[in-house]
């Protein structure tokens, strides 16, 4: 009985620092899918709408799983309320985070990846700390890129820099924010979902809107 109690409550802290609504942006839509692989899963993301041409996108991973790292999926969400100034800034949004963080982290590692959106001036920034690349499919060159330029995780050493990309906006262009939680199932024979597979999919379906791809993708990773 004390496991489901702690079970719960895990849940109950990781329901509370998931976004309530997706935001709407000028331009550009959005669509998010959470779907845990386990009772309680740590991956959290939130959204920084500062008007209605730009919004900051975290998507975080934290190691392990259970009460203690919902918690850490917590002290994430509340870090985000203290770096909304620097908000444009991926590479000091990630920075500072990091330094809020660690000392908190207790060496449970934990990655995130944080896209800039400015739509109205066709703007794009990104910045990572140990996590998957962001993927874009590139409408203008008709192509799959994947941009990976990355940075120490969360949880090792304050002080760390965070370079950054930065990229112009075509009509057409599609970004995919995960955690490797996308990529890592694997199917009756022990072979991953995999990179691969994740973008021959992504690329397949490049045409439709964000709220299409979402369902595509998990519908490629039941099968």
């Amino acid at each position: 009985m004390s496991i489901q109690r702690e079970l719960e409550t895990a849940r109950q802290i990781q329901a509370s620092t998931l976004p309530e609504q997706v935001p709407e942006i000028s331009g550009r839509s959005i669509a998010a899918t959470y779907k845990p692989m386990s009772s309680v899963a740590d991956d959290p993301y939130q959204f920084v709408p500062l008007d209605d041409h730009r919004i900051g996108i975290l998507v975080a991973d934290v190691t392990g799983h259970g009460v203690p790292d919902a918690l850490i999926a917590s002290m994430i969400k509340v870090a985000m309320q203290s770096v909304i100034d620097c908000a444009p800034f991926p590479e000091k949004v990630l920075r500072r985070l990091n330094n809020i963080l660690t000392p908190e982290l207790k060496s449970r590692l934990t990655s995130a990846g944080y896209l800039w959106i400015y739509s109205e001036h066709q703007q794009g920034r990104y910045a990572v700390a140990g996590h998957p690349p962001l993927l874009r499919w590139s409408a203008k060159r008709q192509q799959l890129e994947r941009i990976e330029e990355n940075g120490l995780l969360f949880g090792v050493a304050c002080g760390q820099d965070y370079p950054v990309q930065c990229f112009d906006l075509h009509p057409g262009d599609r970004f995919l924010l995960s955690t490797d939680g996308l990529i890592e199932p694997e199917n009756a024979g022990g072979e991953p979902f995999g990179d691969r597979q994740l973008e021959s999919t992504v690329a397949s379906h490049a045409s439709e809107g964000a709220s299409a791809l979402s369902p595509e993708l998990l519908s490629a990773l039941d099968a």
